[in-house]
C-alpha cells in the first residue's frame, strides 16, 4: 500500500510539473505572437498580418488537445494523463462522451481511468521505439451502460497469475492498481475484460448508467 501511494504521488507531481511547463511555454509564445502582430500592424502590412493570423489559427487547431467530456473530474484525469503521455512521446487518440448523471461515483470512475491510463503509459514506456508507442481511449454510452475502452502498445512479455495480469513493477508485485480497478468494477456489478495479443493490450469496462440518455458532450 505504501509503495502504491508513493507511486501515485510521484505520478501526480509529474502531471502537475508537465502542465506548468506547458503553461510557461504558452505564455512565452503568446507574448511573441502579440509582438509580431503589433509590428505588422504598425507598419501597415495588413495582408501579412492576416496571413499570420491564419497560420496561428491553423496551429491552434492542431495543438488543441483538451478533452471535454462534460464531466469536470473525468476531464481533469484524462487531460493530465494525456499531457504526461504526449510528453513521453506517446501518441494518444481520445474520444470521450460522459453523461452528466452517473450511477457510479465520480471518484470511483476516476480511479478506473487513472489506473488504466497509468498502466497504459507504463506499458508504452517499455517500448524503445517512440514511433510504436500509442494509447487509444474511447468512452461512450453503450446499451444503457457507460463503456470505457483503453488500447495501448506493449513490449510483450506480460505476466499473469492464474487469470489475472500482474504489474511489471517489482514494487507492486500483485499489481495493486489493477486490483483497484477490479474492486471498483465489482462494487458496481459491472463488466471487465482484459486482452493482449501481438504487442497490444486492451481493457474494456462496462458500468451501470441511469437517467443520462441524450444528455452528453463529446470531444475528439
Amino acid at each position: 500500500m505504501a509503495a502504491y501511494q508513493q507511486d501515485l504521488m510521484e505520478k501526480h507531481c509529474e502531471e502537475v510539473e508537465n502542465m506548468y511547463r506547458q503553461t510557461r511555454g504558452w505564455r512565452h509564445d503568446y507574448r511573441n505572437h502579440i509582438q509580431t502582430m503589433k509590428a505588422y500592424l504598425s507598419m501597415g502590412r495588413y495582408e501579412e498580418l492576416a496571413a499570420y493570423l491564419d497560420q496561428l489559427d491553423m496551429d491552434l487547431s492542431q495543438v488543441d488537445t483538451v478533452v471535454k467530456t462534460g464531466n469536470v473530474m473525468v476531464d481533469a484525469v484524462l487531460n493530465s494523463k494525456i499531457s504526461v503521455a504526449r510528453a513521453k512521446q506517446i501518441t494518444v487518440e481520445a474520444k470521450a462522451t460522459v453523461p452528466r448523471q452517473l450511477a457510479v461515483a465520480e471518484v470511483d470512475l476516476c480511479v478506473i481511468l487513472g489506473n488504466l491510463l497509468d498502466n497504459a503509459i507504463e506499458a508504452c514506456m517499455g517500448i524503445k521505439e517512440e514511433s510504436r508507442r500509442f494509447i487509444r481511449i474511447y468512452i461512450d454510452v453503450m446499451q444503457a451502460q457507460l463503456y470505457l475502452y483503453v488500447l495501448n502498445a506493449t513490449a510483450g512479455g506480460l505476466r499473469r497469475h492464474g487469470g489475472s495480469y500482474l504489474s511489471t513493477k517489482a514494487s507492486r508485485e500483485h499489481g495493486y492498481g489493477l486490483m483497484r480497478v477490479d474492486r471498483v468494477v465489482e462494487k458496481y456489478h459491472g463488466y471487465l475484460d482484459r486482452q493482449d495479443e501481438e504487442e497490444v493490450f486492451a481493457t474494456e469496462v462496462l458500468l451501470p448508467l441511469e437517467g443520462a440518455e441524450g444528455d452528453t458532450n463529446t470531444a475528439k
